[in-house]
């Protein structure tokens, strides 16, 4: 990572990316959560950082 010129990057911020982009390309809580081993929504939706533009531009597309 040190090439790229990211500094105190960590396998758990990864994490928090891919379940947000699961989200985003329209996946329901019980697909992201079997993808991401959580069991409840409550500890799932720490992880989620969604972004409304890209919301928006999914619900225009359908």
């Amino acid at each position: 990572m040190r090439l790229l010129g990211i500094v105190n990057l960590h396998f758990h911020d990864l994490r928090h990316e891919g379940i947000s982009r699961l989200f985003e390309r329209g996946y329901q809580i019980q697909e992201v959560a079997m993808v991401s081993g959580h069991r409840d929504w409550k500890s799932l939706k720490r992880y989620v950082n969604l972004k409304p533009g890209e919301l928006a531009k999914r619900d225009r597309a359908r």
